[in-house]
C-alpha cells in the first residue's frame, strides 16, 4: 500500500517568460546562429576527437593504406551529408510541433493524427519513448567520451601524464554537475563563441593538412567508400560501427529548433559546422596517410608541438560544452516526460527568469553524474567508451526516421512512392550503422541498450498505472454536476464559510475526491469554490489567452466554478500565476490567501489484471517518491491541505 500524490494530470504554467518562437523572431539571426553553434552543435563538433581514432583502432583488420584511409572518409563525408545535411537540416526540422522539436515532439504528432489504427499509434509511440530512452542513455555517455576524447590529448602532448587523464576528467565532470544548479544562462553567453573558436581552429587545422595532400580531396567521391565495401566487406561493415560516431549529437539539430529556430541552425550547419567538420576530417586522414602511427590519435597530431596545449584546453572546454548541452537536452527531456505523464511529478527549478526553457531536475542530475562518473571509471578511456556509444545513436537514428515519415505521409499527405524512396533509402543506411554497432554488444553496447529498455519500461509503466489509476478514481469521484446539483437541492446543506477553496483535479467533469471528503465528513464548503482541473495539452506553450478557462459548474450564482488551466509541455506549470488570470475574464477573489486541497491518493496493488505484479511494485515505488503536487505546481505550502482515498491497481 502506498501513499501517493494526485497523479499527473490527464492530458499537455503562468506562461513562459516568452517563448522561443517569440524570442527567435526578436533576435538577429547572426546572434541566433551564433547561439547554436553552441547548444546545438557542441556534441557533434567534439567528434572529431575520437571518431577516426575509433575506427582505426577498433576495427579488425582495418589498416591506414590509402585505400582504407580513402574509403573512410568517404564513409565519413557521405554520412554526415546524409544523415545530417539531407535528413535532420532539410527534412526532420520541418517536422515541429508548434516550432518546438525532439522526440517527444514526434510523439505529440504521432497522437494527433487521426487516419492512423490503434494498434499502430501505441508501436509507434511506444517506439517514441524508446527514442526518448536511448536519449537518457546518450546523456550518460557523451559527457564522459567528449571530456575523456579532450583530455587524452595528455597522451599526446606528454605521454607520462597518461596515469593523470582519468583523475583530470572526473575533476571537470565533477564540476560539471555540481555547477548545474546555477544554471546555464551565464556560461551559456559563453558558448557560442568558444564553439566558434573551436571549429574555426579545426577548420584551419585541417585545411593545413589538406593544402600539404590535396590528393586527400578524392576521398569526398563516393566511389571510394563503394570500393571499401567490394574490396573488403567485413571489415569495411565492422567499420560502420565507428564512422556513426562522426554524427553523435545530430539530433539536437531537431531537438533544439524550439530555442533557435530552423532556419539559424540550418545557416549555422552549412556556414560554419559542416565546413569545419569535413576540412578536420580530410586533415586527420591526411595526416594518417603520411604516418599510419598518427592513427592511435589523428586529432591531436594535426597540431604541432607548440599548439598541443593550448589546442588540449580548447578542446576541453568544448567537450565540458558540449558535456553541458546533453545535459541540459536531458532534463528538458524528462520535465516533457513529466507533462506528457510518461513520469511522475520530478522536483523541476528554473534557473532564469528570463528563459523558459533552462531548467534544472536535481534528480536526474545526480543520477547521470553517478553513472557518468561510473562510465569513465569502468571503461577508463574513449577508445573502450565508444563501443557503448553507437547503438544509442544508431537506435535513435532509426526509431526518428520512421516516425517522421508516418507524419510526413499521414499529417502532410506525402505522396506514397516519396514516402517509400525517402525513408527506404535512409532505413537502409540506418539500419546497416545499427547492425554493426550490434556486432559491438558484448565490449560495450550493453550499456545504452540497458539504459534504454530500463528507462522505457520505467516511462510506460508510469503512463499505464497512471491509465488505470485515473479510469478508478474517476469512478469514484463521479460527476461534477450531480455533485453540485446535489448541494443545492440538499435538505441539509454544507455550511458556508468565508474564502477561497481551490481543489485540484486530475480529471475534467467529475468532483474532487478532497472535495467530496471536505463536504461528507466536515459538512462545511467555502463560499467561493474553484474545482480546477490541470490539462498538459500536446503542444509547447499554450498562449496566455487560451490558458484559463470559467464556467459555473451548472448551478448558476451558487459560489463554485469549474476552471480548466491548460499548460504546454514547454511551459511552468505555475497554478497560482495562472489563477490570477481569472480576474481578467470576471472572477476577481482573493486568491492571494485561498486554501489548496488536494486529493492524496492510496494506492495498493492487487492482483486485479492490467499490470504485470512486478510492474506495479515498481509504479507504487515511483508513487511513493512522486514530489507533491504542491511543489510541483508551485502551490504556497502553507495553504494546502492534503485528504487521502484508496485506490487498487
Amino acid at each position: 500500500m502506498v501513499s501517493t500524490p494526485e497523479t499527473a494530470p490527464d492530458s499537455p504554467g503562468p506562461a513562459p517568460p516568452q517563448g522561443p518562437s517569440s524570442a527567435a523572431r526578436k533576435t538577429g539571426a547572426g546572434v541566433l546562429a551564433l547561439g547554436a553553434l553552441g547548444i546545438v552543435y557542441g556534441d557533434i563538433g567534439t567528434s572529431p576527437l575520437y571518431a577516426l581514432k575509433q575506427t582505426f583502432t577498433e576495427t579488425r583488420g582495418l589498416t591506414p593504406d590509402p585505400g582504407t584511409v580513402y574509403g573512410v572518409l568517404s564513409l565519413v563525408f557521405w554520412t554526415i551529408t546524409i544523415i545530417v545535411s539531407v535528413k535532420y537540416v532539410s527534412l526532420v526540422t520541418r517536422a515541429d510541433n508548434d516550432g518546438e522539436g525532439g522526440t517527444m515532439a514526434l510523439i505529440s504528432l504521432i497522437q494527433q493524427v487521426k487516419r492512423l489504427a490503434a494498434r499502430t499509434r501505441w508501436l509507434l509511440i511506444g517506439l517514441g519513448v524508446l527514442g526518448a530512452a536511448l536519449f537518457f542513455g546518450d546523456g550518460m555517455i557523451t559527457p564522459a567520451i567528449s571530456v575523456l576524447g579532450a583530455v587524452e590529448g595528455l597522451e599526446v602532448a606528454s605521454p607520462g601524464l597518461k596515469m593523470w587523464v582519468v583523475p583530470i576528467a572526473i575533476v571537470l565532470l565533477t564540476a560539471l554537475f555540481y555547477c548545474q544548479r546555477f544554471g546555464t544562462g551565464a556560461v551559456g553567453k559563453a558558448f557560442g563563441p568558444v564553439m566558434l573558436l573551436w571549429f574555426v581552429v579545426m577548420g584551419v587545422l585541417g585545411l593545413v593538412h589538406v593544402i600539404a595532400q590535396p590528393g586527400i580531396l578524392r576521398a569526398l567521391s563516393p566511389t571510394y567508400a563503394v570500393a571499401f565495401f567490394f574490396h573488403d566487406f567485413p571489415t569495411a561493415f565492422l567499420s560502420l560501427g565507428s564512422v556513426v560516431l562522426a554524427i553523435t549529437g545530430s539530433e539536437a539539430l531537431y531537438a533544439d529548433i524550439g530555442h533557435f529556430g530552423r532556419r539559424p541552425i540550418r545557416n549555422a550547419w552549412f556556414a560554419v559546422v559542416f565546413p569545419a567538420l569535413i576540412l578536420n576530417y580530410l586533415g586527420q586522414g591526411a595526416i594518417v596517410l603520411s604516418d599510419p602511427r598518427a592513427a592511435d590519435n589523428p586529432f591531436f597530431r594535426l597540431a604541432p608541438s607548440w599548439g598541443q596545449y593550448p589546442l588540449l584546453i580548447l578542446a576541453t572546454a568544448a567537450a565540458v560544452i558540449a558535456s553541458q548541452s546533453v545535459v541540459t537536452g536531458t532534463f528538458s527531456m524528462a520535465r516533457q516526460a513529466v507533462q506528457l505523464g510518461y513520469l511522475p511529478f520530478l522536483t523541476i527549478r528554473h534557473t532564469s527568469e528570463k528563459e523558459a526553457g533552462q531548467v534544472y531536475v536535481p534528480a536526474v542530475n545526480w543520477v547521470l553524474f553517478v553513472a557518468v562518473i561510473g562510465l569513465v571509471i569502468g571503461f577508463g578511456s574513449s577508445t573502450a567508451l565508444a563501443s557503448a556509444y553507437g547503438i544509442a545513436v544508431t537506435g535513435t537514428l532509426t526509431i526518428t526516421t520512421v516516425m517522421f515519415f508516418v507524419v510526413a505521409r499521414r499529417r502532410w499527405g506525402t505522396p506514397m512512392w516519396l514516402v517509400v524512396i525517402g525513408a527506404g533509402g535512409l532505413l537502409i543506411v540506418e539500419l546497416a550503422f545499427l547492425a554493426a554497432n550490434l556486432t559491438k554488444v558484448l565490449s560495450g553496447g550493453w550499456f545504452p541498450l540497458i539504459i534504454g529498455i530500463t528507462v522505457a519500461v520505467i516511462l510506460m509503466t508510469w503512463h499505464r498505472g497512471r491509465e488505470i489509476v485515473t479510469r478508478k478514481r474517476t469512478e469514484q469521484e463521479g460527476p461534477l454536476e450531480d455533485f453540485v446539483r446535489g448541494v443545492a437541492t440538499s435538505d441539509d446543506p454544507p455550511i458556508r464559510v468565508p474564502g477561497t477553496a481551490v481543489f485540484l483535479n486530475a480529471n475534467a467533469g467529475t468532483t474532487p475526491l478532497a472535495l467530496r471528503h471536505n463536504v461528507r465528513y466536515n459538512h462545511v464548503l467555502h463560499e467561493h469554490v474553484l474545482v480546477l482541473n490541470v490539462q498538459n495539452v500536446a503542444v509547447p506553450h499554450v498562449p496566455r489567452s487560451q490558458r484559463l478557462e470559467i464556467d459555473d459548474a451548472c448551478v448558476p450564482d451558487d459560489g463554485i466554478f469549474h476552471l480548466t488551466v491548460r499548460f504546454g509541455y514547454q511551459d511552468k506549470p505555475y497554478v497560482p500565476a495562472a489563477l490570477r488570470l481569472a480576474r481578467q475574464k470576471g472572477l476577481d477573489l482573493d486568491f492571494k490567501h485561498a486554501t489548496y486541497f488536494l486529493s492524496r491518493i492510496t494506492i495498493t496493488y492487487t492482483r486485479e489484471p492490467g499490470l504485470a505484479r512486478w510492474r506495479k511494485r515498481l509504479f507504487c515505488v515511483m508513487s511513493r517518491n512522486a514530489v507533491s503536487p504542491a511543489a510541483y505546481f508551485g502551490l504556497p505550502p502553507h495553504q494546502v491541505v492534503s485528504l487521502g482515498s484508496p485506490i487498487d491497481v
